[in-house]
């Protein structure tokens, strides 16, 4: 069955051998920029936590320090970065604030260490109004170490995984059933202390996963599931090669496989496996980032193309984001791309599959940046008549461009809905072939550019 591809021209269609003004400007490129303001948060944001909400706004969670570490969240406006409801709403410091959005109501909650609640779990929603308890406020049986939330796909219940202290440091997962929180399967679960607890559901079946390091298992990672009865081992226990930290979990949304990232070993670099049915295999080459890794997350495209965030000791401690092309993994932009160290880095896609990356930012005292990596052009626009064409499209195996009055020794690239270049060509005679059947099936993008102009519509 032939694959089918879509080249779109900067959002524009195509027409065959046809006449069509053309834009140009000086340069075309895409970089890492600020949403809103840099450093918006009033003081220290510890723990930042990037959702989307179903609506499409970006909402980040955080330990507020100069507001005594209580959770604050904010969203943007699309101007503005505002508070959700009131700021500092927990009922003390509250540590490994994470937030997540019911898929029944759309509404943001956030878990949470409760030190206002004897360092127990809390969850708390914002009903359009208020930030209100779910359930109980400090529902735990003791301290809950890293909490991660997730929503059930099926019915809509939050669950909660964190490292239970007053189960010897075990992992334990929880859920609210309407009224309560209520234990999945056995309380304490793990063989040992499970650190770095990441809990996501898997679209294919529902059922929830718990990722963590298990010191049961000479601090490698460990994936189990809860099958209807008993939580199960995916694969082999401590899987990894060696002792890791900084767990990010999450299923690729195209294949329904799960994935793990983590700092890795005593050097500490990003490694990421999957999980294809019978082993946990390495994505791409392990300890791939250029230095010691912290802050991992682990986020997917819509396309399923896995990227991770991270503070990066290879470049300055700063903010790094790759992505993996199906070969290797690659920057996203330029590696370090924030001005000065960046911690507690989290990722995620706005509605229009452009990465988005929130942090602690050192350059602003700690506060709270976001950036996304976008396309800008600088420099004053011209009209300029020009001819291409590019046919057939859709395209099946191979495509003709022909141009006219564009300048010599232009470089046509193809892109995805990333930006990822994944064909670039020397153009140097008025009519040019292009095999693309090493493209997967999907709407591509293509552009112009010699040394002085890029040609887009």
């Amino acid at each position: 069955m032939k694959k089918l591809f879509y080249i779109l021209l900067l959002l524009l269609p195509v027409v065959v051998y046809t006449q069509q003004d053309w834009t140009q400007s000086t340069p075309l490129n895409y970089e890492w920029k600020y949403i809103g303001n840099a450093g918006f948060s009033n003081g220290q944001a510890n723990y930042t936590s990037l959702k989307v909400s179903p609506s499409g706004e970006l909402y980040v969670a955080y330990s507020a320090y100069m507001l005594s570490q209580k959770a604050t969240v904010m969203k943007f406006d699309g101007t503005h970065w505002v508070n959700v409801g009131n700021t500092g709403f927990s009922a003390g410091e509250a540590d490994y604030t994470n937030i997540a959005f019911s898929p029944s109501d759309g509404e943001p909650y956030i878990a949470y260490s409760d030190w206002g609640n004897s360092r127990k779990a809390t969850v708390m929603k914002f009903d359009g109004t208020n930030w209100v308890d779910v359930g109980n406020a400090g529902f735990s049986s003791g301290a809950a170490y890293g909490t991660s939330i997730a929503f059930n796909p099926s019915n809509g219940q939050p669950y909660v995984a964190y490292e239970d202290n007053v189960n010897a440091k075990k992992a334990t997962v929880m859920k609210f059933d309407g009224t309560n929180w209520v234990n999945i399967g056995a309380a304490g679960f793990s063989s040992g202390n499970a650190t770095w607890t990441s809990l996501a559901f898997s679209p294919s079946d529902g059922e929830p996963y718990v990722a963590f390091s298990d010191w049961g298992n000479s601090r490698k990672a460990t994936v189990m599931k809860f099958d209807g009865t008993n939580w199960i081992n995916v694969g082999n226990p401590g899987f990894s090669a060696g002792e890791v930290d900084y767990i990010s979990f999450a299923f690729n949304p195209t294949d329904a496989q799960p994935y793990i990232a983590f700092e890795d070993g005593w050097m500490g670099n990003a490694t990421v496996m999957k999980f294809d049915g019978t082993n946990w295999v390495y994505v791409g080459n392990e300890n791939f980032s250029a230095g010691e890794a912290d802050f991992i997350c682990l986020a997917f495209s819509p396309s399923g193309q896995p990227n991770v965030s991270y503070r990066d000791f290879g470049n300055s401690e700063k903010a790094t984001v790759m992505n993996f092309n199906g070969t290797n993994w690659v920057n996203v932009g330029n590696a370090g791309f924030s001005l000065d160290i960046a911690e507690y880095t989290s990722l995620a896609f706005d509605q229009s599959g452009k990465i988005c990356l929130a942090y602690w930012d050192y350059r602003y005292d700690g506060a709270a940046t976001v950036m996304k990596y976008d396309s800008v052009l600088v420099g004053i626009c011209e009209q300029q008549e020009s001819k291409f064409s590019l046919y057939p499209n859709p395209a099946f195996d191979q495509i003709t461009i022909e141009t006219s009055a564009i300048p010599e020794q232009s470089q046509l690239t193809i892109s995805n809905i990333n930006n990822q270049q994944l064909i670039t060509r020397q153009i140097t005679a008025p009519k040019t072939q292009l095999d693309i059947s090493s493209l997967s099936s999907g709407v591509y993008f293509v552009r112009l550019t010699s040394e002085k102009t890029v040609v887009t519509g």
